[in-house]
């Protein structure tokens, strides 16, 4: 379905409840550039870099488990034909491993000549790509998500992707299936006319998960719309025997803090996208306010310290009322960990109950070939297999994503998608311009907010701190040309990739 049209006006809040699929609009094109692919010997990824590589078994296809040296664990499927080409593909998705292993295992028995060995990688993940490239043992294809810690820009300028705009081009059927060139995000996907991955999904962004019997135990029928009263709401939870809410020690801020921030008309990642520089004080209200929940004691102790599927396991238990997590938590819920109560799923709240800001959402069901590859034709077909209407169909259907483009919308079974449905594309919800690749010293701005939380700091302290580091390291950046300040002309919270996007070196 078409995307319903977004107020706009003097109005700065918006309506919430319309609902689509998609359409996240394509950024204009601003910049061009260049990707010298860098070329390598024959490479297997080697086990000393803590990287397990398929092995040859009695068979053909199957997949395993193994443990590197460090511990990392990695899901390998592997195969081998005489005279295919062999076409090493890396990932640190471990949702949809039983579809992926089912599709790669089809692929490369319909293949006599190409095989793909298949490698799960649940540790480290942005830096072991770039160690890969430099020591010459890195994958053919990658697969890649805006929410994943790898910034365009850095991986572009140092020739570890690969620019795959004229396989693009040269391929209707991919064009068609992708809608590729309505699906361009300047500075993500992007660079001009420069296209290093093409998005087939969207991560939705981060709703509150609810346990109904909790919540309607403390007097409340559904999720409130305004962050003060949603803190109250896991005060009235907690009890002796259940808490209100509970976070993890994996990117707390972002579970949901992070998007009530973006809705309430904080300036997302702290920058000022119509100015050109780091401003954090629109977080500090966010922030007191969220600091309440420790003040409170509504929190389940603890739960900071320990990871997000042991606090999943807890809230699919009945130990705490409130938690917040993106789409992914539709599987979670129902088949990782299965709730025993009634569920519900909420829009977040925000700081007056009135949308002002668009909610990130991220494209993912991406992939890339690195510049390294030696066999680019090969890993294209491997691309394509990945991002084909058969393929995507059965994945979307899975559950594993929601899907970006119209055509692949219109072709899938929604009444098949179980849960995932309750966490559809809103109309506020858009994609943010990439920020400038700075290098800022000290932690970074999601952690010292997070200590705001906890509170170990003061609100103004940590906000003068982050605007003075963060400005710093922009304007070093700028000197020293490892960095481009970001500009969007009519720049609107609300419609952040409607702006034209222009870089400027000073």
């Amino acid at each position: 379905m078409d995307a319903p049209e977004r107020s706009g006006g003097g109005d700065s809040s918006q309506k919430r409840g319309d609902v689509h699929f998609w359409n996240l609009r394509r950024l204009p094109d601003a910049r061009k550039t260049d990707c010298r692919p860098a070329r390598r010997g024959n490479r297997r990824c080697d086990p000393g870099n803590g990287i397990t590589s398929g092995h040859d078994r009695a068979g053909g296809t199957e997949s395993a488990k193994d443990t590197t040296a460090s511990g990392t664990e990695t899901a390998v499927s592997d195969t081998k034909k005489d005279g295919a080409a062999t076409i090493e593909f890396w990932t640190n998705n471990r949702h949809d491993e039983a579809y992926m292993n089912e599709m790669i295992d089809s692929f490369n028995a319909s293949h006599s000549d190409i095989q793909i060995n298949y490698t799960i990688l649940t540790d480290d993940w942005a830096n072991s790509i770039q160690l890969a490239y430099q020591g010459g043992t890195a994958p053919d294809i990658i697969s890649i998500q805006a929410s994943d810690n790898m910034t365009l820009q850095t991986y572009v300028d140092a020739g570890i992707f690969y620019n795959i705009k004229d396989y693009i081009a040269g391929d209707e059927e991919f064009q068609k299936v992708t809608e590729a060139y309505d699906h361009k995000y300047e500075g993500l996907t992007s660079f001009g006319d420069d296209i290093y991955w093409v998005p087939n999904g969207v991560r939705t962004g981060t709703r509150i998960e609810w346990n109904k019997d909790l919540v309607n135990a403390a007097g409340a029928t559904e999720i409130p719309s305004k962050l003060s009263d949603f803190v109250e709401l896991a005060k009235a939870a907690t009890n002796d025997s259940t808490y209100g809410i509970a976070f993890t020690s994996s990117s707390p801020f972002s579970r949901w803090l992070e998007g009530c921030g973006e809705m309430s008309g904080a300036t997302p990642g702290g920058y000022d996208y119509a100015n050109g520089v780091y401003d954090f004080s629109s977080w500090k209200e966010i922030v007191e306010e969220a600091a309440k929940l420790y003040a409170d004691g509504s929190v389940l102790p603890g739960s900071e310290n320990q990871g997000v599927d042991n606090s999943r396991a807890l809230f699919a238990q009945g130990a705490f009322a409130l938690w917040g997590n993106a789409s992914q938590e539709a599987g979670v819920f129902t088949d990782q960990f299965p709730c025993s109560f009634d569920w519900g799923v909420a829009e977040l709240p925000t700081l007056t109950g009135e949308v002002k800001g668009a909610l990130s959402c991220s494209p993912n069901g991406g992939y890339v070939m690195l510049s390294s590859c030696e066999n680019k034709d090969a890993a294209w077909e491997v691309i394509k297999y990945f991002s084909s209407e058969d393929f995507l169909k059965g994945y979307f259907e899975g559950g594993y994503s929601i899907p970006l483009s119209g055509y692949m919308s219109n072709i899938v079974d929604t009444s098949n998608i179980g849960r995932l449905a309750d966490f559809e594309l809103q109309d506020y919800e858009d994609v943010y311009p990439a920020t400038p690749a700075v290098s800022v010293e000290g932690d970074d701005w999601k952690t010292v907010l997070w200590n705001v939380v906890l509170g170990y700091v003061s609100a103004d302290e940590a906000i003068e701190d982050l605007n003075t580091r963060y400005n710093a390291a922009l304007e070093s950046g700028l000197s020293n040309g490892t960095c481009k300040r970001v500009i969007v002309e009519n720049y609107d919270p609300l419609q952040p990739s409607a702006g034209t996007v222009t870089y400027k070196t000073e």
